[in-house]
């Protein structure tokens, strides 16, 4: 199945040609002949992040979307693809033509990506699976790049010499092991093909570098045609339904027999849940509210000054819509996930106004499609000096709404989100409380500051990230910390729950199942305990797992293992709805 080096069960040839003339199909450099299927004007690319459809031409605008790691260095590259818009499902040799406009000319690089298997987003990093990505650089090179999935960087990456600008016809051929490259007919090279699309599958996914230029317009696809050859097999297949079938024994009908308005649910990553049925079916039949994992993050939605694209986000509201589920939206303001322009202005005001001017539209994008958001995501400090000689206990480190604006950035930002959506309940979520402390004393003494002033606050997410034995607490402890904030007159969740486990902990399993149902009859039992939500369902996309080798290693953290099998946690959690 075009395994390099391998036994080839089957022969697949990819004939990839980007025409950039027009009138120029591309049509008779592949080896055979098929039906045409025009993949741009017959199917949806309307949800394609940083595009633009209009009258069969889909303009290709640079959004750069990168991903910081948590303390805030790097930049890894986090291009889209079109989810929500056809594949590609080949048993054989394939082509695919694409015409586009607009490239070299010293203004930015011109990709089209063509994935084997989509990425995986764990929380803040990008997994890269078997992709080829063909680009028409500003200096007028053609750059082939390869992953494997075997590391974050491409195996392979090439340059030809091509003078290309304006208008350029591009082949990409995978016939056995080996790419090879064109460009007007004329052969630049080879590359060798690890067996990208071993899989049979091929998802697409363009993008513009904005390269020196940030005011660049990017580029233009007019045609994108898939053809079989040689007989072959090829199917175009469309995005899959949303809406998902019901069941009577799931959490989310155990949570609607409560008595009380009250939620179950899990964060949710539209990677999978587009191309996995199996994650998709549990995800929309299992949970009543759904957290997004990262699509609304500012990195994600907000790269670049100005430039905000919510296609991805809105793909998790549609789904929710579908389903009947509730949107608990994450996260507005938080010292991590920003894009580093947001921390490149060391001016107060423009700071203050950069952070207000976010909230406005992002949060009135989704006025009314979102049932809560986390405004302000973990300002407590991880410094033991925060909490001593008088401070409060804020976290100021790496923080540029703090450092700009002091406590009074959390007023600010809670204001501005009740101003963009009235209706929305409004939480500030935090890590590391549901133990005594003084971090919970700080959190305390800071929602009562909050309400004193008038800060349109209603709840405080509990995290109840148990990474270690030592973050594991009596349901009792979180227990009088909801009591406390009811005393406020202020409502209380379990946000993010996962309790990783190691293999040599003993009645592991028992212990994960244990913690995970007493917070949730904690909750059930609490009349300001509004819903209860792990941060993930599954370990085959859980974000605890081992990121520092390639692949990652799954951890055992969440209700469903990595085969989407249920473990006793999620027998547990049914049980707990049955017991109060």
């Amino acid at each position: 199945m075009g395994l390099g080096g391998g036994t080839r069960q089957r022969l697949t040839a990819v004939v990839l040609v980007m025409a950039v003339a027009a009138g120029c199909t591309g049509q008779g450099e592949g080896a055979g002949g098929g039906n045409d299927e025009d993949l741009l004007r017959n199917h949806d690319w309307t949800q394609m992040p940083g595009t633009t459809a209009r009258n069969g031409v889909l303009r290709v605008s640079a959004l750069d979307r990168r991903i910081v790691e948590q303390d805030s260095s790097g930049g890894q590259p986090n291009p889209p693809l079109n989810l929500a818009g056809p594949h590609l499902r080949s048993d054989g040799d394939f082509t695919v033509t694409a015409r586009m406009s607009g490239v070299g000319d010293d203004d930015g690089d011109s990709w089209l990506r063509l994935y084997g298997r989509v990425p995986v987003i764990y929380d803040e990093w990008r997994q890269e699976r078997p992709s080829l990505h063909v680009g028409v650089t500003a200096d007028g090179q053609v750059k082939v790049q390869i992953w494997d999935g075997e590391g974050d960087e491409p195996a392979t990456s090439k340059d030809f010499d091509c003078g290309c600008s304006g208008t350029v016809t591009l082949a990409v051929s995978s016939i056995g092991d080996t790419f090879r490259v064109k460009a007007d007919g004329r052969r630049l090279g080879t590359v060798r093909d690890p067996g990208v699309f071993a899989e049979g599958t091929v998802w697409f996914g363009l993008e513009a570098d904005a390269g020196e230029d940030e005011r660049r317009e990017g580029w233009r696809l007019t045609q994108l045609i898939a053809r079989a050859e040689s007989g072959d097999s090829l199917r175009v297949i469309k995005a899959p339904q949303l809406r998902q079938e019901q069941s009577d024994d799931s959490l989310r009908a155990r949570a609607a027999d409560v008595g009380r308005p009250f939620d179950v649910g899990a964060a949710l990553a539209e990677n999978p849940l587009l191309t996995d049925s199996r994650y998709r079916a549990l995800a929309g039949s299992q949970f009543s509210m759904l957290t997004p994992e990262n699509a609304f993050k500012p990195q994600f939605l907000h790269p670049r000054r100005g430039v905000y694209d919510f296609r991805d986000a809105d793909l998790l509201v549609r789904f929710a819509r579908a389903n009947d589920m509730k949107v608990h939206a994450h996260t507005l303001v938080w010292h991590e996930a920003l894009p580093n322009w947001m921390r490149e202005n060391d001016d107060p005001e423009e700071v203050r106004r950069t952070m207000l001017r976010h909230i406005a539209m992002v949060a009135g994008h989704f006025k009314g499609k979102v049932a809560e958001w986390d405004v302000v995501n973990e300002p407590m400090s991880d410094d033991e000096k925060s909490y001593t000689n008088g401070d409060l206990g804020l976290r100021s480190e790496q923080s540029p709404w703090f450092e700009a604006m002091g406590e009074e950035y959390i007023d600010e930002a809670f204001r501005a989100a009740h101003r963009a959506d009235p209706k929305a309940r409004l939480f500030l979520n935090e890590y590391g409380v549901e133990e005594e402390g003084e971090r919970w004393d700080a959190l305390y003494d800071l929602v009562k500051r909050l309400k004193e002033r008038g800060v349109p606050i209603d709840g405080v997410g509990f995290q109840n990230h148990e990474y270690a034995p030592g973050d594991r607490i009596d349901p009792e402890t979180f227990r009088s910390h909801v009591r406390d904030l009811a005393e406020l007159g202020v409502q209380a969740r379990v946000s993010e729950m996962d309790v990783p486990i190691g293999e040599d902990e003993e009645d592991g399993r028992q212990t994960q199942a244990d913690e995970m149902a007493g917070k949730l009859r904690v909750c059930l039992e609490e009349p300001n305990c509004t819903s209860f939500s792990t941060w993930g369902f599954t370990d085959r996309y859980g974000s605890t797992a081992d990121t520092k080798i390639y692949p990652p290693r799954t951890a055992d953290s969440l209700p469903w293992d990595a085969a989407l099998r249920p473990k006793l946690a999620y027998e547990r959690l049914l049980e707990a709805f049955d017991e109060v």
